[in-house]
């Protein structure tokens, strides 16, 4: 066999990942948040990059330089020179105040401390209740023993006592309960509940109310089933977690900017991609003639690789706007009859179909997808929504959410002494047509958190 060194020619074909072609396929996976992140990074560290209107538009370079030189600096730091007492200011009716917008709402903790406060004078009693407070939780609980706060601060388990149960006098009625069963009687005391019965169903049936097991307390209370029905609907009107009404500790409530709008605009459907989805970028005036001008070769240098770089980010972001666009086109197109009819006449869709429909890749329209909201005249929704799958049926096949809509129905019109069991809804579909197992009818109904139909049962 012979050895050596030869140079042959061959064609071949492979995908090479550059640098921007990573970046424009990380663009388009970008939610609007992290879009927005990214977007500010680049602005800060690029200097050729301008949100549009962020700036004037200047012809050259001398504009900027004469339009500075012409202000008098002397005369407008004079200006301010007087500090003395010059009166009100005129208030004008177009004017805003922002102040009227600003809202605090204090948490729990400082509720009860501000109460602490005007209950108690006695020093002593005054730190063990600070104490208890700061071992009450966000939901209005003790999450510490009594015990252990008397031995801890070396005080009578009598005076600590004494103390929680002033704290639990405080508003919002059943704080500082040490349980389930010790809130719900601090709140039935509070509203001078006198029927014995009820105090007994909270403090040794609160399971069985879960669970539905109505029968049972019927019995060994030896009352009816609609009186147990009644103390039931009652104790079910009590607040579980008295403190969650307080929003200082919870967690903030996020709200969503959809990425596309759909008007309806003389009957017909038209698609608003927001700024968020694409902001526009344009390239500095004022950096862009300095590249011309400047005589620093390294400075030119600098600012054209910063163009180069600047310049693909705007093509990335237009051609995101133009993929998110085609894609909301698209699925707008497959579900047609869901913004006539509502969810029931929602269609199995797939990543496929919309991609084989505007000629990309699947991966390119989950990217498209992600984390990407739409505002219709139905309402708010996240892409992914329109994406389902679903099973046939003798009109066609029929998506997974119109068959939950189908469910939630049947079981609002069912009579809520004979609702329906997962079989019997099964059969009723069959009837119209959608052959579905048990099982999965169960499965849909614990995504829709609907119980059991031995916890819906009413007596």
């Amino acid at each position: 066999m012979r050895l050596g060194y030869d140079l042959t020619l061959e064609q071949s074909q492979k995908l090479v990942m550059t640098p921007e072609l990573r970046q424009a396929i990380q663009l388009l996976q970008f939610s609007s948040m992290e879009l927005k992140e990214y977007l500010e990074k680049q602005l800060e560290s690029n200097p050729l990059l301008e949100v549009e209107g962020s700036s004037d538009d200047y012809e050259n370079i001398e504009e900027i330089t004469k339009e500075n030189e012409e202000i008098d600096w002397k005369e407008f730091v004079d200006s301010y020179d007087d500090f003395s007492y010059t009166g009100p200011r005129e208030k004008k009716d177009s004017e805003v105040n922002y102040d009227g917008f600003v809202t605090y709402s204090s948490s729990l903790k400082e509720h009860l401390y501000l109460q602490l406060n005007l209950n108690f004078s006695d020093e002593l009693e005054k730190s063990i209740g600070e104490f208890i407070i700061e071992n009450i939780d966000e939901n209005g609980y003790l999450t510490t023993a009594i015990e252990d706060i008397c031995d801890e601060l070396c005080v009578s388990y009598e005076l600590g006592e004494k103390v929680l149960l002033q704290i639990q006098s405080f508003d919002p009625v059943g704080v500082g309960a040490r349980t389930l069963e010790e809130c719900l009687v601090i709140q039935l005391r509070d509203r001078k509940i006198e029927n014995e019965k009820i105090y007994l169903i909270v403090e040794s049936y609160l399971e069985d109310v879960a669970h539905n097991r109505l029968s049972k307390i019927s019995k060994e209370l030896e009352i009816s089933l609609k009186e147990v029905q009644d103390i039931c609907d009652f104790v079910k009107t009590l607040e579980p977690k008295p403190g969650r009404a307080f929003s200082g500790e919870v967690s903030e409530v996020k709200y969503i900017t959809p990425d596309v709008t759909l008007t309806v605009v003389d009957g017909e459907y038209v698609i608003i991609l927001n700024d968020i989805t694409g902001p526009r970028l344009n390239i500095n005036s004022f950096y862009r003639e300095l590249i011309s001008s400047s005589d620093d070769e390294n400075a030119t240098t600098f600012l054209t690789n910063k163009l180069n770089s600047a310049l693909w980010i705007i093509r990335s972001i237009e051609q995101r706007r133009m993929t998110i666009y085609n894609v909301v086109e698209s699925i707008l197109k497959f579900q047609d009859e869901f913004l006539k009819k509502g969810e029931k006449a929602l269609k199995p869709l797939t990543l496929k179909d919309v991609a084989e429909d505007i000629g990309v890749h699947e991966s390119t329209v989950s990217r498209a997808t992600n984390g990407k909201y739409i505002q219709t005249p139905r309402g708010l929704f996240e892409l992914k929504y329109f994406f389902t799958t679903g099973v046939s049926s003798g009109k066609g096949d029929i998506s997974a959410t119109s068959i939950k809509a189908l469910i939630k129905d049947l079981i609002e019109e069912e009579d809520p002494k004979k609702p329906y069991s997962d079989q019997q809804i099964a059969n009723i579909l069959e009837t119209k047509s959608i052959e579905i197992s048990r099982r999965t009818i169960a499965k849909y109904r614990d995504e829709l958190n609907i119980p059991s139909s031995s916890l819906r049962r009413r007596y």
